[in-house]
């Protein structure tokens, strides 16, 4: 990626424009030019920093004398610890319900019918509750927001 400042503004581009107007003059396949011969117009890079997007965000896109960078900034957190864990913990039981709902239907007809719910699939609604029931407590013991939301939620192998 490239960004050139024009009059105080930051502009990037994916790639070089095919033509440039420079001083009046059009350049045909400006994207063909070499990082130093773009650089002689103001093009440079745009070096993106490592930053872990749960905790972290880019803002202040800027030039640093040799390249277009941003800054690196801790977010704000709108939700309390608790709100956090309660978020999550739905989605556990949103993903265990849905990894439910296939083999739901033994269940009413044991309900309706009396009809016996096989052993695997017994064994296998069984696992995903255990799992289920395991995060809820492991999400309960995270102590801040960036553990919550970096929690990932596996119910199956």
């Amino acid at each position: 990626m490239k960004a050139i400042e024009i009059n105080g503004k930051i502009k990037t581009y994916k790639r070089l424009p095919n033509k440039w107007d420079s001083e009046g003059t059009t350049i045909v396949n400006f994207n063909k030019l070499s990082d130093t011969e773009a650089e002689a117009y103001g093009f440079y890079n745009v070096v993106m920093p490592t930053y872990d997007s749960v905790t972290q965000q880019i803002s202040n896109l800027h030039f640093d004398g040799s390249v277009f960078t941003y800054d690196v900034t801790d977010k704000v957190f709108t939700q309390t610890l608790e709100e956090a864990k309660e978020t999550k913990k739905s989605e556990v039981k949103n993903r265990a319900g849905d990894l439910l709902k296939p083999t739901d239907w033994y269940v009413v007809r044991l309900a309706e019918r009396a009809i016996e719910i096989p052993q695997d699939i017994k064994d296998e609604r069984q696992a995903i509750l255990d799992k289920s029931d395991a995060a809820e407590l492991e999400i309960d013991a995270l102590e801040t927001i960036a553990e919550v939301l970096k929690y990932q939620i596996v119910l199956v192998e």
